[in-house]
């Protein structure tokens, strides 16, 4: 065969073929199977059983770890680990029946006997976790059989189901327990792959869950504390969605971008100038109601979340029954702050500190309060902090005068019964109201009794109620499966797809 005719032939055959490509219509994309969740904070470990940063259950719950029963996107309970549970008349007395095929990430069956070990873990003197008294009110629990834990009450508690669907109840085994900080083992539709520091956690998906199988491979949350550099990465398409996204003088330009999708939901997340009752001049109710009366949340909510967040007068949110409604109990009123400063004997104010997390809410927000306590004679200086730092002196140490945190543990009201915790509260008519709601499982009754409590918080200012957190997740619009509100501290991809 000639050059001249080889080439005629090529020619030919190349032109068919793509004749018949184009009759056929174009190659349908596969989509992808990998996803990267930006995060502002990286977690200080894994183990959700074992400390109060709400990173370590934004990475862990729902995807490495499983409760008893978990929270869906809507806020109900539905099954985790135990497929189905039931409850005594007395409410004293739960049965959990768990899933047949469960299994840890390293194969080893999660049955009752892991159920026991965790609890007990939870409740015991040495316990580390940051939910201790979610266990407190366990007597006993018994394993009649490998799939069936039986869990025995000493009093009633009625909001039991819900903190055992908590990221601090997720299941453990006794085998790994003392490693899950670094290498985290569970029974979740996602195993640890790996944690590169100050970078990001990798997680690919359990070939061996008996559940419904997650539609991604793979998911890395990647760990970006400047806002600057957030908006740069979604930007550049380095990170696929991120969550509780904060940077909100940017939200306008993303709602604008075609490529993007803004969601803007609820979270569990109240915002408290969180103040040390025990700590003189704090100690005064009336150096406490004069700081409520300093505090402009209107324009802190502007300034802070660019409008996108609700003021609150207590310490839960609107969005739940049981919510009363208290932002006028204490309006914005220098004047007034100025009088119940020189009632209590501080006529030229005081001196104080302010010691601030990293979030942008608290930092950004912090600068904003310190200048409105200012204007009233109260000179608070401002110390920022490292998120360790700040767990360990403020929320350990109870070593502060003020702070600004958002609490995002959901129906978290009962804080304030605890005697050991950070604010040094401490109220009889309070603890009361508190043990006739554990007591208590009429719904309507309960509502009454959440009002109660909220009245209390807000008539003794115990912190500054400021606002809700927002839930913001900004994310690329081919991304479905993510959740809007955030009624748990989780960032559950195990439905996350891409169209």
């Amino acid at each position: 065969m000639s050059i001249a005719k080889q080439g005629f032939t090529l020619a030919a055959f190349a032109a068919l073929a793509l004749a018949a490509e184009l009759a056929a219509g174009p190659a349908t994309a596969q989509p992808r199977t990998d996803l990267v969740v930006g995060m502002a904070l990286e977690p200080p470990h894994l183990d959700p059983t074992a400390g109060a940063a709400g990173a370590i259950k934004e990475v862990t719950y729902a995807n490495l770890f499983e409760p008893l029963l978990r929270v869906d996107a809507d806020g109900r309970l539905v099954p985790g680990l135990a497929e189905r549970w039931s409850v005594s008349e007395d409410g004293l007395t739960y049965r959990f029946s768990l899933r047949p095929g469960a299994k840890f990430h390293d194969g080893s069956a999660a049955d009752s006997a892991d159920v026991k070990f965790t609890l007990d873990r939870a409740r015991a003197a040495s316990s580390v976790n940051a939910q201790k008294a979610y266990f407190t009110p366990i007597a006993s629990v018994e394993t009649p059989d490998p799939k069936t834990a039986v869990v025995t009450l000493s009093r009633p508690d009625g909001l039991f189901l819900f903190h055992m669907a908590s990221g601090d109840a997720a299941i453990v085994a006794p085998e790994t327990a003392a490693t899950n900080k670094q290498k985290p083992v569970g029974t979740g539709p996602f195993k640890f792959e790996r944690w590169v520091a100050g970078d990001r956690v990798v997680l690919v998906r359990n070939p061996d869950y008996d559940g419904v199988k997650p539609k991604l491979d793979r998911v890395s949350f990647r760990f970006i504390s400047d806002p600057a550099a957030q908006v740069a990465a979604l930007k550049a398409g380095d990170v696929d969605a991120f969550t509780l996204f904060s940077t909100y003088e940017a939200l306008a330009e993303f709602r604008s971008d075609p490529k993007f999708t803004v969601m803007v939901g609820s979270t569990e997340g109240e915002t408290v100038l969180s103040t040390n009752n025990a700590r003189k001049p704090f100690d005064d109710v009336r150096v406490r109601r004069a700081m409520a009366h300093a505090i402009d949340r209107k324009t802190l909510i502007e300034g802070v979340l660019y409008g996108n967040g609700a003021a609150i007068g207590s310490h839960f949110p609107p969005h739940r029954e049981g919510y009363v409604d208290l932002t006028g109990l204490y309006p914005y009123d220098p004047a007034k702050a100025k009088a119940l400063l020189v009632e209590a004997g501080y006529p030229d104010g005081f001196d104080t500190t302010l010691r601030l997390p990293p979030p942008p809410y608290a930092r950004r927000g912090g600068e904003l309060v310190a200048a409105m306590l200012a204007e009233v004679g109260i000179r608070a200086k401002i110390e920022p902090m490292e998120w360790a730092s700040w767990l360990e002196k403020v929320f350990k140490g109870k070593d502060y005068d003020l702070s600004m945190i958002a609490h995002t543990e959901p129906l978290d009201i009962d804080i304030y019964a605890r005697p050991d915790y950070y604010f040094n509260y401490r109220s009889d008519r309070f603890n009361a109201l508190n043990d006739e709601l554990n007591r208590t499982q009429d719904a309507a009754k309960r509502n009454a009794l959440y009002g109660e409590e909220q009245r209390i918080l807000a008539e003794d200012a115990v912190n500054g109620f400021l606002f809700m957190l927002p839930s913001v997740t900004v994310q690329k619009a081919s991304l479905t499966g993510l959740w809007v509100n955030r009624p748990v501290q989780a960032n559950d991809v195990t439905a996350a797809a891409w169209k």
